[in-house]
């Protein structure tokens, strides 16, 4: 069941897309158009950076992305 359909809507998104490559910067205002869309919040309320992981691990070797993604819920 949403969280909607049970009192609660997003209030704000904070995302971290952790990779090597791409850039996600170039990409970053887009994420946030389609993100809040999807979310039924106006833009402002979201949030896209980026970082890598210092060449560690799989995003390190540029085998994958990672996300990270926290969403405040409120009631509606």
């Amino acid at each position: 069941m949403r969280c909607c359909a049970r009192g609660w809507r997003v209030g704000n998104c904070d995302l971290t897309v952790v990779c090597e490559a791409p850039r996600v910067g170039p990409h970053a205002q887009a994420m946030r158009e389609v993100i809040a869309t999807d979310l039924g919040i106006g833009i402002e309320a979201v949030s896209v950076k980026a970082t890598t992981s210092e060449k560690l691990g799989f995003t390190g070797r540029g085998e994958g992305i990672a996300a990270q993604a926290v969403c405040l819920l409120v009631r509606a």
